[in-house]
């Protein structure tokens, strides 16, 4: 997923002048914001989960959310949306578990 955000950044013509940094205001503007801010949500429920969890268990759990993700959003496969719906999925999915981990009442 991040081979495809880099690669579609990547694709963005620039023009010498406007190769100054842009800063991204998540949950973006446009598409490739938004897949930005997806991609880094997901990736910090992704580090939080893997000090949680060990690594056996959290390939499972990933194996698992990615399968689960593609399925429910397989009627968008074709489209531009597809990778921010499977990304913004397996990052609820990761939110969800790591809620189980906080201790009752908060």
């Amino acid at each position: 997923m991040k081979r495809l955000l880099l690669l579609g950044l990547l694709l963005i013509p620039i023009s010498p002048g406007q190769a100054k940094t842009q800063t991204i205001h998540c949950p973006g503007d446009n598409t490739v914001e938004m897949r930005y801010c997806a991609e880094q949500s997901w990736q910090q429920s992704d580090t939080e989960l893997r000090r949680k969890i060990s690594q056996k268990l959290y390939k499972q759990w990933q194996d698992a959310t990615r399968a689960v993700c593609a399925l429910a959003y397989g009627p968008y496969k074709d489209g531009t949306i597809y990778p921010q719906l499977v990304v913004g999925c397996d990052e609820h999915l990761n939110r969800a578990l790591l809620k189980e981990f906080q201790p009752l009442g908060n």
